[in-house]
């Protein structure tokens, strides 16, 4: 084997390594301690959104003025959100209090290829479902035009501007 076929195959090692890494991106998302529960369960779903692309989460609740005296509430609804979001991801590092905010850290409990290669499945199932439903609507619709060719008469309907005698009334 001569030494630029070598330097080209590790070139191409090298390539498909690259395309098949995937790179895990850190997603924030931040919280007042008096966060009302609509808002709550929003901010859930983005994370469990972000958890289930493979990503990780890093959940930020700001205190403000007295809220600083109280980082147990804190702490409290940080562990309601790792509770809810338990069965996407998992707690990678427990909340902390850093000057006026509290921070934790949540970890995808699936890799980020193997989420991908979860959605893309999905899509792929919604594809041919989508394609199933329109044929089977074309095939009702062409059966509808058939049906009504076969029961229209040959003869055409004639309306009053077709009146050709002005004595008959149709």
């Amino acid at each position: 084997m001569d030494y630029g076929k070598f330097k080209y195959e590790a070139a191409q090692k090298v390539r498909d390594a690259r395309r098949n890494q995937s790179n895990i991106s850190t997603k924030e998302m931040k919280l007042r301690l008096k966060i009302d529960q609509h808002d709550y369960e929003t901010k859930k779903g983005h994370v469990v959104r972000f958890l289930k692309g493979g990503d990780k989460v890093k959940i930020t609740i700001m205190f403000r003025g007295r809220e600083q005296s109280r980082p147990e509430l804190g702490i409290e609804l940080l562990r309601r959100l790792a509770d809810d979001v338990a069965d996407h991801g998992f707690v990678e590092s427990s909340p902390k209090q850093d000057g006026r905010n509290m921070l934790m850290v949540l970890g995808p409990t699936k890799k980020k290829t193997e989420a991908k290669a979860d959605a893309q499945a999905d899509r792929d199932r919604r594809m041919e479902k989508r394609k199933r439903d329109a044929e089977a609507e074309r095939e009702a619709e062409a059966e509808l035009r058939q049906r009504a060719a076969e029961t229209k008469t040959g003869e055409k309907r004639r309306g009053p501007a077709d009146n050709l005698d002005p004595d008959v009334d149709l």
